[in-house]
């Protein structure tokens, strides 16, 4: 390549470079955001302690989901499109350490004799349950997020999740309008699964912790094929 060559390049990349805005400094708007995080923090301390722990947990939340990009979406989606299974292995670890967490929880109750807390999300499984999963897949695609990624692109100023994000509050408030008619005729059809009653407390974990160290086996297994192709 010739020194004329080069230096018109180098020249052509300056006046591109001169006819370029120069990015606005984001730190005043970060710091000025946190300030207004603690004070809305302190002031809904003085409301009620448990709303300032909301709020906290919320903010913290947020962020490692901003920083993450933990997506449901992504971790059904990606593997399919990018042959990435990164995202799909969390959320696979993040099953088994809830599998552990809640156990314990519910098995404490259960061993004091004290009424077993989140049982009444133990609702019959029937094909409801399946084109609901479906439909719920398909809708989650298409707005490119779950409602957790939905909530954290908002934040991040994405207008097509904030369009998302109103369609699925209307879908949630007709949803919930009419959940109970669905209920009767489609979904107490179905039987109520419980793994404890089947396996025992223990074996529900074994067998639930056996069938996720499966599915991350094959996420694994899949990232390297599309890896060697």
């Amino acid at each position: 390549m010739s020194e004329s060559n080069v230096s018109s390049r180098t020249s052509s990349r300056r006046r591109e470079g001169a006819g370029r805005k120069p990015k606005k400094k984001q730190q005043p708007y970060g710091i000025a955001l946190l300030v207004g995080v603690i004070a809305f923090g302190i002031y809904l301390s003085t409301i009620s302690a448990k709303l300032t722990l909301f709020w906290i947990l919320g903010c913290c939340f947020g962020v490692i989901l901003q920083k993450s990009r933990f997506c449901f979406t992504a971790s059904m989606r990606d593997p399919y499109l990018t042959g990435s299974t990164s995202v799909t292995r969390a959320v696979l670890i993040a099953f088994a350490v809830t599998t552990i967490g809640f156990t314990a929880i519910k098995y404490g109750y259960y061993s004091k004799g004290l009424p077993i807390p989140g049982q009444g999300y133990v609702v019959p499984i029937s094909l409801a349950t399946a084109v609901g999963a479906l439909l719920f897949g398909i809708g989650m695609v298409i707005a490119g997020g779950c409602a957790s990624g939905t909530l954290m692109r908002v934040g991040e100023g994405f207008t097509m999740q904030i369009l998302s994000l109103i369609f699925f509050v209307i879908g949630s408030l007709w949803g919930a309008h009419d959940y109970g008619w669905w209920k009767l005729n489609f979904m107490l059809k179905g039987p109520t699964v419980f793994l404890p009653d089947l396996f025992g407390w223990f074996g529900a974990v074994a067998v639930q912790l056996l069938l996720i160290a499966g599915l991350y086996i094959l996420a694994d297994k899949w990232e390297n094929r599309n890896q060697e192709q």
